[in-house]
């Protein structure tokens, strides 16, 4: 018996993984996270299959479920949104099966952050401009340990993902604004990759008050960073003519073996 945690993905249910849709497909037992995993996600599942909504579960229903499981010797597919391992609140789930000695697997899924900015069309991570991506969240019910401040982080201007946070974008917007400077560009990309996609962008001297009026108050990712607008950056390396590395010679390395050989 084994517990397979599964990443569905942002929303879209063709952006759950080959191998997730497999393992939904062969578990006698399906979990899923009910508030934001789509139902045609679970049209993977066997007919058979016993499914159930963890959204109104504790910790310990949701580990009993799986114990129930271990004592009928059957695996379990425990489906969540997005990658499991980000924001995903599977760590005490592990530890539980750690302590329990039940076996697990995780099978990564599509983040809502690269799935909001595969809407947007903006690389996060830009020669020159932005070459950090930071995921993190502002502060709320759940503090943040020391030195993981938004004010902290902000010192680095790197890209932000914030996971979290929309419903605290005043004081998102606050924390930044000294680093980032009023006109850097803020996009909010609601329910990504999903058929009700809402996409805002702005920046953060008006972001909190476009969010508002766009009444977005659950399910969206905030990115913030210049790589948002950035048309002057220089290109990779990667594909320049001169550039060598183990799959192509730059010309340069060419012509200076041509030299070479005429010598």
């Amino acid at each position: 018996m084994r517990v397979y945690v599964i990443g569905a993905g942002p929303g879209d249910p063709k952006l759950l993984t080959v191998r997730g849709a497999e393992l939904i497909a062969s578990c006698p037992v399906v979990l899923y996270t009910g508030s934001l995993v789509p139902r045609e996600v679970l049209a993977h599942a066997r007919p058979d299959a016993t499914v159930m909504d963890s959204s109104g579960m504790t910790l310990e229903e949701i580990i009993a479920v799986m114990l129930a499981a271990r004592d009928a010797n059957q695996d379990v597919a425990r489906v969540h949104t997005g990658d499991p391992m980000i924001f995903g609140s599977t760590a005490e789930q592990m530890r539980r099966l750690d302590e329990l000695n039940i076996p697990y697997d995780i099978i990564p899924g599509v983040s809502s952050f690269t799935a909001a900015a595969a809407a947007l069309g903006r690389e996060l991570t830009l020669p020159e401009v932005s070459q950090t991506v930071i995921l993190t969240r502002a502060e709320g019910r759940t503090a943040m340990p020391a030195g993981e401040k938004l004010e902290d982080l902000a010192r680095h201007q790197a890209t932000l993902a914030l996971f979290l946070s929309i419903t605290l974008i005043k004081e998102v917007v606050r924390a930044l604004m000294p680093a980032y400077g009023a006109d850097c560009p803020v996009a909010v990309v609601h329910r990504a990759s999903w058929p009700d996609q809402v996409i805002v962008t702005g920046t953060l001297s008006d972001i909190d008050g476009k969010v508002k009026a766009a009444k977005l108050n659950s399910t969206s990712m905030v990115l913030v960073g210049r790589v948002l607008t950035a048309t002057e950056f220089a290109n990779s390396r990667l594909y320049d003519p001169e550039f060598t590395h183990r799959f192509r010679k730059g010309t340069s390395a060419t012509k200076a073996q041509g030299a070479s050989s005429a010598e």
